[in-house]
């Protein structure tokens, strides 16, 4: 499934407060329950801590995937949130965070979480992407800037 229909402008969030990577899963957790239905923020939040004690999902460059299978979740969605300050990640390149994509897909869906992680590092890695999302004002830039970048990646 195309990342521009895991992400709505409702779930971009621009320069965000928080002083932790503890703290950014926690607004991430909450903002995605608010806007999937049936979904519980403790879950999610659980689901993401669980993931990242395998391994950071700091990908480099000031950019982290958090992502998780969820049970009861029954369609992917993304969240993207750029921060005001970069939090530490534990990022394979020890670089602190700045640019959060969240990712939740039902929990029988491997192959298209795969392929979504994918598709987003993929994007991610493009340091003029990274540098346009950074300097989005607000978050309908941010959105806006987010689905043009996938649709010049896609063409």
């Amino acid at each position: 499934m195309p990342i521009s229909e895991l992400l709505t402008e409702s779930r971009t969030l621009c320069h965000i407060d928080a002083i932790s990577k503890k703290r950014v899963l926690e607004l991430a957790s909450q903002t995605l329950a608010e806007q999937a239905n049936g979904l519980d923020a403790e879950d999610i939040f659980s689901g993401l801590l669980n993931r990242e004690r395998l391994g950071s999902t700091g990908i480099g460059d000031g950019v982290a995937i958090p992502h998780c299978r969820l049970a009861g979740c029954t369609e992917a969605l993304a969240l993207l949130i750029t921060l005001k300050s970069a939090v530490d990640f534990d990022a394979i390149d020890n670089r602190p965070v700045d640019i959060v994509c969240c990712l939740l897909v039902p929990e029988d869906a491997a192959s298209e979480h795969l392929q979504t992680l994918a598709t987003l590092a993929e994007l991610f890695s493009q340091s003029s992407v990274r540098e346009l999302l950074r300097s989005s004002e607000d978050k309908h830039a941010l959105y806006q800037n987010v689905i043009q970048s996938l649709g010049e990646a896609a063409g």
